[in-house]
């Protein structure tokens, strides 16, 4: 009898030590799948931006403001307004509904914010180079002095060139 009882206890502790391995090995997987998978969404800066404020998506922020578009200012702002005013502490509402609502609001603007920088940064790189500053009056009146020079000295040549050409044919 004892050494059926001996037998079933190695046999329990040799499954139990199976069992243990084997949820061990699966933690160890999910432990490398998390890191992976954290290393993408670093490395992936749309999704870890997406998250960067506060936690939220834009989608999130979205739904508690009950926006569909982000161009329409005047709806945004109106329904944080009104949302934020509504669950305000003294009029019987709650904080933590009135702090989504505001981060909500946040994250919306982080995501205009973004928009128009990105708008600026590609309106900078398509205008055209600056042109180059004018010249002072006084070497504006130098490079004209010298072109009537140089159209003075091109007329007298062009007249001797005509006398010549005369007294050849002559």
């Amino acid at each position: 009898m004892a050494k059926h009882f001996a037998k079933i206890i190695v046999y329990g502790a040799q499954s139990v030590g199976r069992a243990f391995v084997k949820a061990v090995r699966q933690e160890i997987e999910a432990s490398r799948v998390a890191a992976q998978q954290h290393r993408t969404n670093r490395l992936s800066k749309a999704k870890c931006h997406d998250l960067a404020v506060k936690g939220m998506t834009l989608h999130e922020a979205q739904q508690i403001l009950n926006v569909k578009d982000l161009n329409n200012l005047d709806e945004i702002r109106g329904n944080y307004e009104h949302l934020f005013r509504v669950n305000e502490k003294a009029a019987g509402g709650s904080f933590y509904i009135q702090s989504k609502v505001f981060r909500a609001k946040e994250r919306i603007d982080r995501e205009l914010q973004d928009k128009l920088e990105a708008a600026l940064n590609e309106t900078q790189s398509v205008t055209p180079p600056p042109t180059p500053p004018a010249p002072s009056p006084a070497k504006a009146a130098a490079v004209e002095a010298e072109a009537a020079t140089k159209a003075t000295k091109a007329t007298k040549a062009t007249k001797a060139t005509k006398a010549t050409t005369k007294a050849n044919r002559v």
